[in-house]
């Protein structure tokens, strides 16, 4: 007899399965090098807020009455200059030992049901590149890579921003050095006597890190 399958809207009873469903996604996906493991009070939370949103869904996969799996959904444009609404399919998940049942299929299907109840002509799905198992499957169902997704930490893409910046700072720096010991050999050889030079005004527009050119707009 083949397994009971059930889709639906995340309860606050699921907070544990939730957590530990996060757990065993972020080991194989990298997810807990960015993002701490979330409280099941804080999944509660998110159940909570997203009952009130119209663009949102957490859903759970049920296998025999039993959580199993996961989805996040989300309705957004398609782009910033299209007015295609397009669904995103997110943190897609079913554990070891529900796999194989249909589980999967069954929360892509919900997701598609939800993208053409509301009239969108896409769907996206965002999946781990490690996750091979994952992006067969999805390439099964006729989703292509469209673009690959990079996250990390805002004060580390600031600090590469600063190493990429720095040797060109130092070499500008360098260059006004030289400037100023050529005057001053110039000045030696013409006269006899040293040759005062005034010093550099290094307030020029160097700002470091540099303002975004939108802020206060």
């Amino acid at each position: 007899m083949a397994p009971a399958i059930e889709v639906r809207d995340a309860r606050p009873d699921d907070a544990d399965a939730l957590v530990t469903m996060w757990g065993e996604m972020s080991a194989g996906a990298g997810h807990h090098r960015l993002l701490p493991t979330p409280t099941a009070e804080s999944v509660r939370a998110s159940i909570e807020r997203l009952r009130d949103d119209p663009g949102g869904r957490l859903v759970v996969g049920e296998l025999d009455g039993q959580a199993s799996g996961m989805v996040y959904l989300r309705r957004t444009p398609i782009s910033p200059l299209h007015n295609e609404i397009t669904v995103t399919i997110e943190y897609l998940h079913v554990t070891g030992q529900a796999r194989r049942h249909g589980l999967g299929k069954a929360l892509i299907a919900e997701a598609t049901g939800w993208a053409e109840h509301g009239n969108c002509p896409h769907v996206g799905v965002v999946a781990p590149a490690a996750a091979r198992e994952a992006n067969r499957f999805l390439a099964r169902l006729g989703l292509g890579q469209a673009a690959v997704l990079r996250f990390a930490g805002t004060h580390t893409v600031r600090r590469r921003l600063a190493a990429e910046h720095a040797p060109n700072l130092l070499a500008l720096l360098s260059s006004r050095r030289s400037v100023i010991a050529r005057r001053a050999q110039l000045g030696r050889n013409h006269s006899g006597e040293p040759f005062t030079v005034e010093p550099e005004d290094y307030s020029d527009p160097i700002s470091f890190p540099a303002e975004p050119e939108s802020a206060g707009r």
